[in-house]
């Protein structure tokens, strides 16, 4: 887990890597993930990073192609992390599911795309009409939303009257609880959205004790790191 800060208050990436695997064929569900940063593309460059320019935004690519939007300037949350734009194959469709279902709140709407997120200080979620099937293929992954326990069942009763009227709205994992050894438990139920956009809710008060933040293992995954690059030399 990374991110700009600790876990339950800013937006954090999950990064998996799997042994043996070279690459992820990547589909066109992903845009990219927009930061606020006057830092970035100073790093970038001083690290021989390259950068590029799109619509007037900077643009870093991670590798697998993931792009990072960066605006060049301090942000005015406390968490860099603006947002995720993710693509949507009928934006109606997809508002009527993350608004009128999953209740986000729309804080921006233009013709082709729409922000939405359930706090005015969160990092939010971007989708954009492409006006063409998403593809998710190999490189897809899953956002995910801690809610009080007690908000979990209205989700899943939500999206389980919705499919009365035949919107084929999918719960991937019904409500369940995972046992982590020596650690809390959490409760989770995962969806998809029309276009199969993964979503996690996950209950807020184990994710709590779940998502203390653990800085000594940075050096431990430094050392693994360095462990396979010399395995892979």
């Amino acid at each position: 887990m990374v991110g700009y800060g600790p876990e339950d208050s800013h937006f954090v990436i999950e990064l998996t890597y799997n042994y043996g695997k070279k690459e992820y064929k990547a589909g066109n569900d992903f845009k990219s993930i927009t930061i606020y940063s006057k830092e970035v593309i100073d790093r970038a460059r001083a690290n021989g990073w390259p950068v590029q320019e799109e619509n007037g935004k900077f643009v870093v690519e991670a590798p697998g192609g993931y792009k990072y939007h960066i605006v060049n300037e301090s942000s005015t949350n406390s968490d860099p992390v603006e947002k995720v734009t993710l693509c949507s194959s009928n934006l109606e469709h997809t508002i009527a599911y993350w608004k009128d279902i999953l209740k986000l709140k729309i804080f921006d709407r233009k013709d082709k795309s729409v922000l939405m997120g359930y706090g005015k200080d969160q990092a939010k979620i971007e989708f954009q009409d492409i006006g063409t099937e998403v593809n998710h293929a190999e490189a897809y992954g899953r956002i995910a939303f801690s809610v009080p326990f007690s908000e979990q069942t209205a989700i899943q009763k939500a999206v389980k009257e919705s499919n009365i009227h035949n919107q084929g709205n999918k719960i991937l994992t019904d409500l369940i609880t995972l046992d982590t050894p020596g650690k809390a438990s959490v409760r989770v139920i995962i969806l998809a959205d029309p276009d199969g956009h993964e979503i996690c809710f996950v209950d807020d008060e184990g994710f709590r004790q779940l998502s203390v933040p653990d800085y000594p293992s940075e050096a431990i995954l430094n050392r693994y790191i360095e462990k396979e690059e010399a395995t892979q030399g």
